[in-house]
């Protein structure tokens, strides 16, 4: 299902400094991403993606979501009372569901990568 990104937490003893506007809250948390589902938002393989804690999300909003009990990030619509996880890669399919099978965790606030 959530094919083309895997997620990963960051280790708690991995060290990554973030600049206070990044931070918004104690609910900002990070994560690694694994795959290509988002290359199009410039959101690579290895990025680290930060994400606010938040129950809901508006339409338009990368989300960290679960569906199903399978945790995707990808760009948050709702159609015809449907919710629609949209890749950000061509090659990929949306994540069609029912409302109540989608769980918005969280949305993406900044990308950092190392190179």
């Amino acid at each position: 299902m959530a094919a083309g990104v895997l997620l990963e937490p960051v280790e708690v003893n991995d060290t990554l400094g973030v600049p206070a506007e990044l931070a918004r809250s104690p609910d900002t948390f990070a994560l690694r991403v694994r795959g290509d589902s988002l290359v199009e938002e410039q959101i690579r393989d290895g990025d680290l993606i930060l994400v606010q804690s938040v129950p809901a999300a508006g339409d338009g909003d990368t989300v960290l979501a679960v569906v199903r009990g399978e945790a995707t990030v990808k760009r948050l619509l709702r159609e015809d009372g449907r919710v629609l996880l949209r890749p950000a890669n061509e090659r990929l399919e949306p994540i069609v569901a029912e409302e109540d099978d989608v769980e918005i965790r969280g949305v993406v606030i900044a990308v950092i990568r190392k190179y």
